[in-house]
């Protein structure tokens, strides 16, 4: 079979889902950086190696979370102080509240963020 043009590289996966974030290197451990993923700004953290994907907006008053502190799991958000598990979405003072996350999968040097359904 022949190898795929990037073009259909790219159709491929999109159909899939996953859609192409960063290199490894632009996510080094223990940071969090914001990423546009088709349209959506995506907060990226490497937490030990292990990457997660969020939304980048707080719910409190819209902070840009990626601007934010990232102590092991816990990003804050630089406006106002809350406080989001990377892994979960969850709000570290009400982990009934929550923003979304999003599958990550890393392809040789890439990061792949499943966005869609």
């Amino acid at each position: 079979m022949w190898p795929l043009d990037v073009t259909e590289q790219r159709k491929e996966e999109s159909e899939m889902g996953f859609v192409r974030a960063a290199n490894l290197g632009d996510v080094p451990p223990g940071t969090i950086r914001e990423f546009q993923v088709e349209g959506k700004a995506i907060a990226l953290a490497n937490v030990g190696g292990q990457f997660h994907a969020i939304d980048n907006t707080c719910i409190h008053r819209g902070g840009p979370l990626a601007d934010g502190p990232l102590e092991g799991n816990v990003v804050t958000c630089p406006w106002h102080g809350w406080e989001y598990d990377v892994r979960t979405g969850k709000v570290g003072q009400n982990p009934t509240a929550g923003i979304a996350c999003y599958a990550v999968e890393v392809r040789g040097g890439e990061i792949f963020v499943k966005v869609g359904d």
